[in-house]
């Protein structure tokens, strides 16, 4: 049996070793025209701030993928021939296939802004992102930077750290406040602009201007305002890559449609990860796109690909970051509206770290750590067992990683939340 994996995220790295694990005498090949080997998107910021080299960025040794008798193959595959099952590649032998894994990713959103395409202009999403990022930063003065998310304020991070002039454009009246609630929001724009970069809220792109030589020479907003820059970063979200899976005829809609067993509606060919979009049966398909929910589906789509009945449903939802020097953890359900949902909320006076409990009368259901470290096991056990209010207030202890921390606020914390719930 001849797997072959295009694309070496952690998604396609993740079923790579579940099969390896499950199949220990099948032929697993993984490509990717990006990177010889696997590295980790998120530490893409550090590798341009000087603080880790690529190389550190590699969860394994070159040498792991040949003990484990996986096969590397450098290359940009251009068709999937369905009917041969074979791939095609740039300036490369065929591959052929008996089963097939599209783990190939997303791309930054791009949505017609004039200008868009002009030198200078770029998103932040691979490795040639960061090399592309290396040549537009040379000598750069100004940088505009659109799209309130988790990669806008990394890239502002980026060129802040070289000097550069940041101005962050949000379309929203508050920083990610799609997903933070109006607290955390206002606590990330304080970092922010304590920080120096230029947020403007309420403020949408609406062209990017040349330069006269074919470059960006600035933007224009769509209240008129007028902003010279050397660069633009297009950072509002991404898409599921879908090329292959289109010139393929396979079934796609926002992503590439799979069941919950990760199976396109080709044969043998499955497909996980930022590109996948599962059909769950229900008013909307179910879309994921962070890291650790593409380690969990690359796992499952490889048990699935060894005939190991699987019905993907969703872990506690868990998400983290850093904004600027702001840790952040979600788990589960925050900022979602609920039903019958309440919140507790306590921020430190300085405004430098916060913590959200969401609850119904029944259970906890979510918690938002902003500043702080709390254990993940910890805040997942509480939501999956369905540990009642008074049961998380009695052992917040048992989160906190702070034990100087959880001298000094601890208490303070959970007689903020008591009075709240009265």
């Amino acid at each position: 049996m001849k797997i072959a994996i295009i694309g070496n995220g952690i998604t396609g790295v993740s079923a790579a070793l579940r099969i390896r694990e499950l199949k220990p005498d099948w032929d697993i090949v993984m490509i990717s025209g990006e990177s010889d080997f696997h590295y980790s998107r998120p530490a893409l910021m550090y590798i341009y701030m000087g603080h880790m080299s690529y190389r550190d960025t590699k969860p394994y040794e070159n040498g792991f993928w040949r003990d484990k008798r996986i096969e590397i193959l450098r290359g940009w595959v251009t068709e999937i021939d369905t009917k041969n099952s074979r791939l095609l590649l740039h300036k490369k032998d065929p591959v052929n296939f008996d089963k097939l894994l599209l783990a190939v990713g997303s791309k930054p959103n791009k949505f017609g802004w004039p200008g868009q395409d002009l030198k200078g202009v770029q998103g932040l999403y691979d490795l040639m992102d960061l090399r592309e990022l290396y040549e537009n930063s040379k000598g750069l003065k100004h940088a505009v930077i659109t799209g309130g998310g988790l990669i806008g304020i990394e890239l502002a991070e980026m060129l802040h750290s070289r000097g550069v002039h940041v101005t962050f454009l949000v379309r929203e009246k508050s920083y990610w406040n799609r997903i933070l609630p109006n607290e955390e929001s206002s606590m990330v724009n304080r970092i922010i602009e304590k920080e120096g970069i230029d947020l403007r809220l309420n403020t949408e792109l609406e062209e990017i201007t040349d330069n006269g030589k074919g470059r960006v020479g600035g933007v224009i907003t769509k209240d008129g305002q007028k902003i010279e820059c050397g660069l633009v970063g297009l950072t509002a979200g991404v898409s599921p890559q879908t090329v292959l899976a289109d010139g393929a005829a396979i079934k796609t809609g926002r992503g590439i449609l799979v069941d919950r067993g990760f199976k396109t509606d080709a044969e043998n060919i499955y497909c996980a990860g930022d590109c996948a979009e599962i059909i769950t049966g229900e008013e909307r398909n179910l879309l994921q796109q962070v890291w650790y929910t593409g380690k969990a589906q690359g796992k499952a789509a490889g048990e699935a690909m060894c005939g190991i009945p699987t019905n993907y449903e969703p872990a506690t939802w868990f998400n983290s970051a850093k904004f600027l020097d702001l840790e952040y953890q979600t788990y589960g359900q925050v900022n979602l509206s609920v039903e019958g949902e309440k919140n507790l909320y306590w921020e430190k006076p300085d405004g430098l770290a916060a913590l959200r409990i969401v609850h119904t009368d029944d259970a906890v259901i979510g918690v938002n750590v902003m500043g702080l470290r709390y254990r993940h096991k910890v805040c997942e056990k509480w939501i999956e067992e369905k540990r009642p209010l008074d049961y998380v207030l009695d052992n917040l202890s048992e989160a906190n990683f702070d034990p100087e921390f959880y001298s000094l606020y601890e208490k303070e914390i959970a007689g903020v939340f008591r009075e709240q719930v009265r």
